[in-house]
């Protein structure tokens, strides 16, 4: 079979491409390995209860009407209405250090407020930093890699500022141990203090399905456990792909959402010159899930997402132990505003993981290490939030391992390769990637990924 574009991976970029190609009447066939849509933002049943998989909040929140940002301009180029998303904001989150905490809201002057109290002497320097990021062009994908922690240090002269900053933007999307590239920085400054945090009542399932089938009715092909196993190349094309069953299917153009070394994996024989730019992550996380007999405000826990830090300063980065329990990220879905609340209590706690501490483990072993670093993680997370064992009715705990197993990621990684191709090409001419390892982050962010390389290179 033949078609005019082959996606592989049936994540948000992957079937957003899709639906802008078969707007404009291309035959398009997006094939995911597995039998559930979503890739890293997925949706699953468990003993009765309904689980997101990637999804703290969408990011990029903008309420109903606006017209301008991404988020308007992702509907606008999927021809989507703003109750297909049905988004409702946070009600307020915090970075909890161990000395400071600051708070925010959708409501961008409450962060600026909170900087000029809790530091005082960094507001003048905080606005010369909001000065940087307000230059920065974070669209043009021809920009240079430059650190984040280089710029901030050239902005603000307190290393707990800097740290506070830089821990929920890398905690949502940094492959780069220690550090992140600025514009990866100013993507994701903007998306979560400056528009800040929105959830659909029914969880990333409401946009999957939205998604679906608005690239369904255009006529767009999904086919499920089609597996890629390599794609075929000739005279530096790529033309089409096998699937794992042997069958092949040819395309004038195909892009990936798997990632770059996972795609280049998948073309054997082919090495491009800068391989080097294609070297896997290893920035991996374990989040637990907990299913409570009550509601997270009858604790009383009132936040949204607490980003916390118990050491002295932000260590990100992949640990020597299974977690690392010196930082983490609370959760709950239900801390937005909802008109109704939602069935149950939940709170989700996420910690960095080393990969090669999950990987291998026999499934004895690996159940134990899972049970026990379900306690480790709640232990260090209680210290800034109300004791909510004692309440919990189910669990669910997912890993570097389980991530690997659904979305084909090595490592695990949740981010992709520390180095991002961003204008989305590789080294064959028709084969281009859209998703994380393009650079874009997030629900919104991801989604305008797969949106810019239909635009750019095969709707000319």
């Amino acid at each position: 079979m033949s078609y005019d574009t082959i996606i592989i991976g049936a994540g948000l970029s992957g079937l957003a491409a899709g639906i802008r190609l078969a707007h404009f009447e291309k035959r398009v066939c997006v094939l995911e390995r597995h039998t559930t849509i979503g890739g890293l933002n997925s949706f699953y049943r468990l003993r009765k209860h309904n689980h997101d998989v990637g999804l703290h909040a969408v990011t990029n929140y903008a309420p109903p009407g606006t017209r301008t940002g991404p988020l308007s301009k992702l509907l606008r180029q999927l021809r989507l209405r703003w109750d297909d998303f049905d988004l409702v904001p946070q009600v307020e989150s915090s970075v909890v250090f161990p000395d400071r905490t600051l708070r925010f809201t959708n409501d961008f002057e409450y962060l600026k407020q909170q900087v000029a109290e809790q530091f005082p002497q960094q507001a003048d320097n905080f606005q010369k930093l909001l000065g940087h990021i307000d230059a920065h062009d974070e669209l043009d994908l021809f920009q240079r890699e430059t650190s984040a922690r280089e710029v901030l240090n050239g902005c603000i002269s307190d290393p707990l500022l800097i740290d506070m900053l830089l821990c929920p933007l890398m905690f949502y999307g940094s492959p780069t141990p220690h550090d992140m590239d600025f514009t990866q920085f100013v993507i994701m400054f903007k998306s979560i203090f400056y528009e800040g945090f929105g959830r659909p009542f029914h969880g990333v399932r409401q946009i999957m399905k939205q998604i679906v089938r608005k690239f369904k009715s255009l006529g767009g092909e999904l086919k499920l456990r089609a597996g890629v196993r390599e794609i075929v190349t000739d005279n530096g094309r790529a033309v089409g792909v096998i699937l794992d069953d042997g069958q092949e299917l040819s395309g004038k153009n195909i892009v990936s959402s798997a990632g770059s070394a996972e795609t280049l994996q998948l073309c054997p024989g082919d090495v491009p010159d800068n391989k080097a730019d294609y070297a896997p992550g290893e920035i991996s996380f374990v989040e637990t899930i907990s299913v409570l007999d009550r509601h997270p405000s009858e604790l009383p826990h009132h936040e949204t997402i607490v980003f916390y830090n118990h050491a002295d300063s932000f260590h990100y980065e992949c640990p020597n132990e299974p977690v690392d329990l010196r930082s983490g990220i609370i959760c709950s879905p239900n801390n937005f505003q909802y008109d109704e609340p939602l069935d149950d209590g939940r709170i989700r706690i996420t910690a960095l993981a080393n990969p090669a501490c999950w990987m291998d483990l026999p499934e004895e072993e690996y159940v134990a290490q899972k049970a026990r670093c379900f306690d480790e993680i709640a232990d260090s997370a209680v210290k800034v939030m109300p004791e909510f064992r004692e309440f919990t009715v189910d669990t669910d705990v997912f890993t570097p391992r389980t991530i690997r197993k659904f979305t084909g990621h090595l490592n695990g990684c949740v981010y992709g390769a520390p180095h991002k191709l961003r204008d989305g090409c590789t080294h064959l001419e028709n084969l281009y990637l859209c998703g994380t390892d393009q650079g874009f982050l997030g629900i919104v962010g991801s989604m305008l990924s797969g949106i810019t390389i239909a635009n750019r290179y095969l709707l000319k």
